[in-house]
């Protein structure tokens, strides 16, 4: 099965999307509403295109690819409708780039700069938004809201957390946490999930604010230390100030992009001036550092002393989910073989 995009033929497996198969096959065709993780939403009308024998526009994210199928991307008339689109989505808001935490990683921005639209050609004044900055982790600044519904789907289809809705109607719609509550006194777990599929600035993370635009930081793709899951996560690292800024999921396995309020939001610890960063030993009543070596040999002498004097029953092994399957193995054969003894335990023990 093979459709035409633009002129070129491309293969593509049966169920697929038009706008599913031109991103793999590297078309570019600009949209706001869709996330592979949500699926098709057919909202914000931008991913118009043209089809053969077809009369009027086709949003590619819910037109189902077809065999045979002649697809245009770039004619005039969807050249058209696409500015109009993001004209309509730049006249009402506070889309103020040179401020935003989100310049140079905004979709609407990349759309603007792909039609060659470089002002809003009109303004619309509408009813005033409000920020909510009354949580810990989240701002939700509504004045920036595009109202493309990422951040509602990413709430109760992808984390079935179900906190964050559509509310009122026509103009003076607006996302909402429970029944229109701030986000403080809402039921929202700061996951973080509408933070990361947001696809402007409205959504954004507090912690991160001030710190760094996202395109000048250094990425860092590492594993979530803190349980055993093994959550993908990226480090946006400030490399001059020697800090992570800000951490997003990685759109990979196990995680798929989710992670939980400590793997998103917990990340001061690695450059805190209180982390030891290497071994110390109380030595006359102070402790000071020492090498490994020396760290060492001591804890192994004392542990054979204390078992030698006490018996195996007094020594305890605790392994952890912030380690390795392989070191907590290493933890209970040494208990189990070395000190001959099964008091093992586990973090994560329920």
């Amino acid at each position: 099965m093979s459709v035409t995009i633009d002129g070129k033929l491309f293969d593509f497996k049966p169920g697929a999307t038009v706008l599913e198969v031109a991103r793999e096959h590297g078309v570019k065709i600009p949209s706001l509403c869709y996330h592979p993780k949500i699926g098709p939403a057919g909202r914000c009308r931008i991913c118009v295109v043209e089809v053969e024998g077809q009369k009027g526009l086709e949003t590619a994210c819910t037109l189902a690819a077809r065999d045979g199928m002649v697809v245009s991307t770039d004619t005039p008339k969807v050249l058209e409708v696409r500015r109009m689109v993001v004209n309509l989505l730049l006249s009402n808001g506070e889309h103020n780039c040179l401020s935003c935490e989100q310049n140079g990683q905004c979709e609407l921005q990349d759309a603007a700069y792909q039609l060659g639209i470089e002002a809003p050609a009109f303004v619309v004044d509408g009813p005033p938004a409000e920020v909510d900055k009354s949580s810990e982790m989240i701002v939700i600044d509504r004045r920036k809201c595009i109202m493309c519904g990422r951040c509602i789907d990413a709430c109760n289809k992808v984390v079935v957390n179900e906190v964050l809705g559509m509310g009122e109607r026509g103009h003076e719609s607006r996302v909402v946490c429970d029944t229109d509550r701030p986000m403080a006194d809402s039921t929202c777990v700061q996951c973080g999930e509408c933070s990361q599929l947001c696809p402007v600035g409205a959504i954004i993370d507090k912690k991160a604010i001030g710190k760094g635009r996202v395109s000048n930081l250094t990425k860092v793709n590492t594993t979530c230390p803190y349980c055993g899951v093994g959550c993908q996560l990226t480090l946006h690292v400030d490399k001059d100030a020697n800090r992570i800024v800000k951490v997003t999921g990685r759109e990979v396995l196990p995680n798929n992009g989710m992670l939980c309020v400590k793997g998103r939001y917990g990340y001061e610890f690695p450059s805190s001036p209180k982390r030891l960063t290497q071994p110390m030993i109380m030595k006359n009543g102070k402790h000071e550092p020492v090498s490994w070596d020396e760290a060492l040999d001591y804890t192994a002498g004392r542990i054979k002393e204390i078992v030698a004097k006490n018996g195996s029953d007094v020594f305890s092994a605790f392994g952890s989910g912030r380690i390795t399957n392989e070191n907590n193995y290493a933890i209970a054969k040494f208990t189990r073989a070395v000190i001959k003894n099964n008091n093992v335990d586990h973090c994560a023990r329920t």
